[in-house]
Formats: structure tokens, sequence, C-alpha cells
């Protein structure tokens, strides 16, 4: 099911530092995907449902070139991949294998891929880069995939930087890094997240006018009512 615009909209005025914050506060201490860093500068915030790889260690029966024309491939996989998805690959943190190169990454364009995360890397950067698909991942490397691992399904559970990413959970991506959230909690985030920005805004200012952190940051009674009250006032 495809995330609705104004969702979209709201959560990308939201950093992942904030809604990792907010995550917390309901218990979650586990929804930052490690090793998941932008391959290029400059890469816009990106918000969209999961679409999940899966790779597994290589085994050389099934990690040739040949699986490449498999219906078990990722090849296979990107014509099944929805328009505004945020692609999530379990690489199991391989950094020997480049998961996918420009020609994938293309095609990913081409269906209408929002971004492509893993905590594997990738292969063939300036090509890469030059297909503008905004990617987040551990590095580069020039072997292919199955140099070091096995693909092996799509749209199914995994680990991807040691999180638990469930097919249609909603990925936000900024600087830094990749965050989940999960699809039972959207409602909760897109109702908290703004408010949240906002306070830290208006706590921002109030450091920067030279107001001490003791009782603003958190804020204690008596500034949460002045926070109120400025707040009403617009």
């Amino acid at each position: 099911m495809a995330l609705d615009k104004s969702a979209i909209e709201t959560l990308k005025n939201v950093t992942t530092a904030t809604l990792t914050t907010i995550l917390l506060k309901k218990g979650l201490r586990n929804v930052w995907l490690r090793g998941t860093k932008p391959l290029g500068p400059g890469q816009p915030r990106i918000v969209g449902r999961a679409f999940t790889l899966r790779f597994v260690p290589a085994r050389e029966d099934l990690a040739t070139p040949a699986s490449w024309a498999s219906p078990i491939s990722t090849r296979a996989a990107i014509e099944d991949m929805p328009e505004g998805a945020v692609v999530v690959a379990d690489a199991m943190g391989v950094t020997d294998a480049g998961i996918f190169g420009d020609i994938l990454c293309a095609r990913m364009v081409k269906r209408g891929v929002a971004a492509l995360v893993t905590d594997g890397v990738m292969r063939d950067a300036a090509g890469v880069l030059d297909t503008g698909l905004p990617v987040w991942c551990s590095g580069v490397a020039a072997p292919p995939s199955v140099a070091g691992l096995t693909f092996v399904a799509w749209q199914q559970p995994i680990a991807c930087g040691g999180v638990a990413v469930f097919p249609d959970d909603i990925i936000v991506v900024d600087d830094d890094g990749a965050v989940l959230i999960p699809a039972g909690l959207l409602d909760e985030l897109l109702a908290e997240a703004p408010e949240q920005e906002r306070m830290e805004a208006w706590i921002m200012k109030e450091v920067d006018r030279g107001v001490p952190l003791p009782g603003l940051y958190p804020m204690n009674a008596e500034t949460k009512a002045r926070y109120e009250a400025e707040k009403a006032k617009g």
C-alpha cells in the first residue's frame, strides 16, 4: 500500500534524530539502521514504505553469474518494486561485495523507487551516482554481489543494520542515516513529530538568547507553561 502523500510531506519535515527521540519515548530503542550513510552529498530527506530484499552468505553452487537470470534474483525483485518504495536490503554487513551497480540502479529509477538503503556496499559508485538514485549504504566495493552473497528473497522480514524491518514499515532517511517507523505506529508519529520539531525549535531560540539548560531541556512545568502560552499566541 502506497504511503499517503500528506504523510510523506509531514515526515519530510522531521529529522531522523527527532524520530528516534519520539520512538525512544515509546520504548523502541533499536530503530536506526547501522551502517547506512549517504553515498553522495546533498541527498534529500526521503520517506517511503520499505520494500525488503534478503541476502544470505554466498554458496558456491548458488552464488554465480548464472543466478542473475533466475526467477529468484535481484533482477526479478526490481520488477516487483512499486513506485515510491524505499528498498531496504539485508546484506548482513558484508563490505567486500557490492549488492547493486549502475545498471540495476538505473532500472530502479525507471520503476520510480524513492531510495535504496542497505547495511552492505555498492559497486560502480560513479555510475550509481549518475543514475540519480539516492543511496544509503556502508561504502563501495568493486566485486559483484555473488562474490560474497546469495540473493534469496524479497518482501520478507529482514534484519538490516541490526534492525528488524518488515515489508511496509516506514523508512525515513537523511544525513544521519535511516530510521524505521513500525507501520502500526505511523499515525502516532504523524501526530507527535511536528510538535516535537516545533518544541525543539523553540528551545533552540531560548538557548540562543542565553537561557540555561536546566529546566529548559527537558522542560519543567514553568517552561512548558511559557512555551504553551507563546505557542497559543502564534
